[in-house]
């Protein structure tokens, strides 16, 4: 019997998993993760994701032994510890999911080339962590689309391939080595409130959420107190939910909800094909405005205030301390985060992006870069020089300030929604807030330096 090896990496399930489908015919397969060296030297290895991490390996080790198998798992170089696995089992080819950023395509082209020296073949699979698979669809003038509307028309008209149901039997060689899984209470640094990873959580979470969230998703995605999405987005950067398998079945229910909700997954498989297209957006300007920003050194105390969430504006300030205590923050206040950085703090939005993830658990380089430059006015977004007024936006999105009472403890005795404008209370109301700060800047200032800077004055 022939031996494959399934390389794991951001596709930590099961169900619907095109390269264990294909190794695991007639064959012997070695479901492999490896703790990549470059990753965590990198920087991108973080405690939260780590913790993360570690729950969605012991569960799929768990799902794998209930199948006659287990999982193996290796540290070092990625490319060198597949070929070690490959070696000692004699398999004769290696699967692999596809992936967009510039380090998993160097990943892809190292390991094929080291393979292919042994006289092994590495198969990689498409649409394992996109719905739809980058460059499947193009406008007639570029490689890539960069505005969204055209590019869900198309994508919304590509047929989908099958979901697969997870394999019956997986039948691992004897003898391979493995290291002991990894624990996330062996790690320091994570967040109080981090969720808990794997892919049977992800599906009981999938199940509850397509019979009761997703139907008023389109009215309540953006309510800041009310909690309503879906908070998949750790499980599909992770890969312990399929976007195939998500899309297919939110298009069984009927109604606005499903709708906005299939939007959301294709605003993801967007910022892929963009990076895919564009890997250097991960770090530069994919349309530059040759912003002069203001100096880490010189914003020191602004950057500071914004990352501990001590800004004076309420609902940032929540949002950031929403992220420190969960690893994850709402979307509407990743929006009027990263708009306070870039635009009314005028600082780098990849100071921002940075931090974001140093703690998202969800820390996705395509979904948070791209993000944060759509925010900034530097990416895909077709109005750059707009700026989210956090006050409006609170009063809008968190109308009686649940959120920022939840989230900003100083602010709790504050009924309503002038907890939004604390600096406007008089006397002992406002003395009572001793330990809540100022606004950092006056909005209208802020938002003169933005038009200066962007020559729109």
């Amino acid at each position: 019997m022939n031996v494959s090896v399934v390389l794991f990496t951001a596709d930590l399930r099961l169900h619907d998993h095109p390269p264990l489908r294909a190794a695991n015919e007639a064959r012997e397969v070695v479901p492999l993760f490896v703790h990549d060296r470059g990753v965590t030297e990198s920087g991108f290895a973080v405690p939260n994701r780590l913790a993360f991490l570690a729950d969605c390996l012991r569960d799929l080790d768990d799902g794998l032994r209930k199948r006659g198998g287990r999982l193996v798992v290796r540290s070092g170089d990625v490319v060198e510890e597949v070929c070690k696995v490959a070696a000692e089992t004699d398999a004769d080819e290696v699967h692999l999911a596809g992936d967009v950023s510039a380090y998993a395509q160097l990943r892809e082209r190292r390991l094929r080339r080291a393979l292919e020296a042994e006289g092994r073949r590495l198969h990689v699979h498409d649409t394992v962590t996109t719905a739809v698979t980058p460059g499947e669809v193009t406008p007639a003038s570029s490689d890539h689309f960069a505005v969204f509307t055209p590019y869900f028309r198309q994508w919304s008209g590509v047929s989908l391939r099958d979901v697969l149901a997870a394999p019956r039997a997986v039948r691992v060689p004897d003898g391979v080595g493995s290291e002991a899984l990894p624990s996330r209470a062996k790690l320091s640094g994570v967040s109080e409130g981090l969720a808990a990873g794997g892919e049977a959580e992800a599906r009981q979470r999938m199940c509850a959420w397509l019979r009761g969230g997703i139907g008023a998703y389109e009215d309540r995605h953006d309510d800041l107190a009310g909690d309503a999405t879906s908070r998949f987005s750790p499980h599909l950067h992770f890969g312990t939910l399929s976007p195939i398998e998500l899309v297919q079945r939110a298009r069984t229910v009927e109604g606005p909800g499903a709708a906005a909700f299939v939007r959301q997954l294709a605003w993801r498989d967007f910022h892929r094909q963009v990076l895919a297209a564009r890997p250097a957006a991960a770090t530069a300007d994919y349309r530059t405005k040759h912003d002069r920003w203001r100096s880490e050194y010189a914003a020191r105390e602004d950057i500071e205030a914004w990352r501990t969430g001590r800004t004076g504006y309420p609902v940032v300030d929540a949002a950031m301390r929403q992220l420190r205590h969960e690893g994850w923050m709402h979307n509407r206040g990743r929006l009027l985060a990263a708009s306070f950085l870039a635009k009314t703090l005028y600082v780098d939005w990849r100071v921002g992006a940075r931090h974001f993830l140093d703690l998202l658990v969800d820390g996705d380089v395509a979904n948070n870069q791209l993000n944060w430059q759509w925010m900034a006015g530097t990416g895909t977004d077709t109005r750059p020089n707009r700026v989210l007024n956090p006050v409006t936006q609170a009063k809008r999105y968190d109308p009686d300030g649940a959120y920022v009472r939840r989230w900003v403890p100083e602010l709790a005795g504050i009924d309503g929604p002038a907890v939004h404008e604390p600096w406007k209370l008089h006397g002992l109301d406002r003395a009572a807030l001793d330990d809540y700060p100022d606004p950092i800047v006056e909005l209208s200032e802020g938002l003169a330096r933005f038009k200066q800077a962007r020559a729109r004055d």
